[in-house]
């Protein structure tokens, strides 16, 4: 057995060629280190979790599940979970208990279990999880309104779902101390009590610390780590397990304080949540007892069944009665719900504890609960795109671009392109800027375009390539990289700066990876930006046998910048320096050009 120092190094590694290959062939990262910790703990004997951590094993487990939960609730801003419809409110409420309800009567009558720990399992597993949802659905592509419900259902459920399964447990634990009804229900409402108080508390004074810039730049990190950290295991001295709602009520408290910017805490804590998801599932898979998952044998596929077939169909009809969703919409969200991390973690978290205090079946909760986890992500990701093309609710081909940039011209580009009913998502961590184009009614996200938080957050349903024209040159050059992979070398354009047209070629990013430079060789960001704000608009010119294209370059002469050509077929492409387009008969040319044309 290596040393302790030699198999985190050797964990760390794995888990990032796992999230590496994840990324390659976009799938989600869970499945690929399942399949790493099973092969490193019980199939080859290698990785012994509880010999080389020892004691320290669940503590690490503890708090990494708090900062990812801290790190999850922080996305849930209650205004925004509010405007995307009142499916999400039920699917995240009702219809949460009646997955809980199917699967725990289910796991009752496979299983034999006891009721409580049946009613554990089924808590467990109301959790899907964005970071398992978003890698799925960038592969399927349905349709924006599916999308939406799936990745912000993924978002919210987490710390719901992980609410319930704490409660469901300290229930239990009430219970198995023989204490009457009354006793078991004060415990239960001490526990909430408890982690709603300090939560609150904590998240109060954090939110004061960095409002009132009583701590420097560089110690917001670092004191919010420390924080969620001390109030997490404060928490559970006072109250056992209450220190999960603790921290997620924390994390809802700040992402709801308008006056506390929470975007460098929350890049923080994405990547914190990054590494411990990658060791966390290696090392959890690599405690599987091969003897356990052959025991729970057949009854784990039924039991697999039951959630896709009964309990997610149920949950989505009760969320979805008497609103706007359509049968083929409701049959799409039904067949997509894989579980991820919180699941795996919480269970782990939780058997061991059963077992000592009396429920022997609760050690078979962590096999049970990772071959749900491999199921979900195997069968999903396997059919989920040939189940949305045959329920036709897949997005059309991705015409739409993603703007780098929410500056005047970019904003004016995707006005000319939404007219033509062409999605464009504009990105940028202006917030006045930002401001402006939601103003303009125009889709935005407000932040870094390649961000962790991007990752989950930015709905690209429907885009199909990347329009790089921020002000900041580095910010294009680095999108144009990020999005190569997502949407291909050929659709990555970006608007060249005045200072990259001074700079020798030694200086520049190979023309690889920093895309087609848009519009021809000579225009730059700074061109753009004088021509609008001497008032040149741009708009639009249908082509004819009459009007062709040599006509429409004489009639406007010099005072036109072409910009895009629309074909008959509705597909939309730049002008670029690269390559010399010929619009014929039938297209339609987008043009940037003076408010008042030029005298003959």
């Amino acid at each position: 057995m290596p040393p302790l120092e030699l198999s985190l190094a050797i964990v760390l590694v794995i888990g990032t060629l796992c999230q590496w290959l994840a990324w390659r062939i976009r799938l989600p990262a869970i499945l690929f280190l399942l399949l790493a910790g099973l092969l490193a703990g019980p199939v080859s004997g290698w990785l012994d979790p509880d010999a080389v951590f020892g004691d320290l094993l669940m503590p690490m487990v503890s708090l990494s599940v708090a900062i990812i939960l801290f790190e999850g609730s922080l996305t849930l801003n209650i205004s925004e979970i509010r405007g995307v419809g009142r499916v999400v409110q039920r699917m995240i409420s009702v219809g949460a208990l009646v997955t809980w309800g199917v699967v725990a009567a289910a796991t009752r009558f496979l299983f034999d279990f006891s009721w409580q720990v049946s009613a554990l399992f089924g808590a467990v597993v109301i959790v899907t999880g964005p970071t398992v949802i978003v890698p799925m659905l960038r592969s399927v592509r349905p349709t924006r309104k599916v999308a939406n419900i799936l990745r912000w259902e993924g978002i919210a459920i987490d710390p719901i779902g992980a609410l319930m399964a704490v409660m469901t447990y300290e229930f239990i634990l009430a219970s198995a101390e023989g204490e009457a009804l009354g006793h078991v229900l004060l415990l239960f409402f001490q526990t909430v009590f408890v982690g709603l108080g300090v939560g609150l508390a904590t998240g109060y004074v954090l939110g004061k610390l960095l409002s009132r810039d009583w701590l420097p730049e560089y110690l917001h990190n670092m004191a919010s780590l420390a924080l969620v950290l001390l109030s997490f295991s404060a928490s559970n001295a006072i109250a056992h397990e209450s220190g999960l709602l603790t921290v997620t009520v924390m994390g809802m408290w700040l992402a709801n304080q308008r006056n506390v910017d929470i975007h460098p805490i929350l890049n923080f804590k994405e990547h914190l949540s990054l590494l411990l998801i990658s060791v966390l599932f290696v090392v959890l898979a690599a405690r599987i007892d091969l003897d356990q998952l052959a025991e729970i044998g057949w009854n784990a596929v039924w039991l697999l069944l039951a959630l896709q077939f009964l309990a997610r169909p149920a949950k989505v009809l009760v969320s979805t009665l008497g609103l706007d969703v359509s049968w083929r919409e409701r049959g799409l969200l039904a067949w997509i719900a894989p579980r991820g991390i919180v699941a795996a973690a919480i269970s782990a978290l939780f058997a061991d504890n059963l077992v000592a205090i009396g429920y022997e079946e609760a050690a078979l909760l962590v096999p049970l609960t990772f071959t749900i986890i491999i199921g979900t992500v195997v069968l999903q990701s396997a059919t989920s795109r040939f189940v949305a093309r045959a329920l036709g609710v897949t997005e059309p081909s991705p015409r739409g671009f993603l703007i780098v940039g929410a500056n005047a011209f970019s904003r004016a580009v995707a006005e000319a392109l939404k007219e033509h009913d062409f999605r464009c998502v504009l990105a940028d961590s202006s917030r006045e800027d930002i401001r402006a184009a939601r103003l303009a009614g125009l889709e935005t996200y407000y932040g870094n375009p390649v961000s962790e938080h991007a990752e989950i957050h930015l709905d690209l349903a429907g885009v199909g390539g990347l329009l790089a024209m921020s002000r900041q040159r580095y910010v294009n050059v680095i999108a144009a990289i990020h999005y190569r992979q997502d949407f291909g070398p050929r659709r990555i354009y970006r608007l060249a700066s005045d200072l990259s047209r001074r700079q020798s070629e030694k200086h520049q990013v190979t023309q690889g990876y920093r895309g087609s430079q848009l519009f021809g060789e000579e225009i730059t960001y700074g061109d753009v930006i004088r021509r609008i704000n001497r008032g040149w608009e741009i708009r639009s010119t249908r082509l004819t046998e009459e009007f062709s294209w040599e006509q429409y370059r004489v009639k406007h002469g010099e005072h036109c910048l072409p910009l895009f050509v629309i074909d008959g077929k509705g597909w939309i492409t730049p002008f670029t320096a690269e390559d010399t387009l010929e619009p014929t008969a039938g297209c339609t040319v987008l043009a940037l050009l003076p408010d008042e044309p030029p005298v003959a």
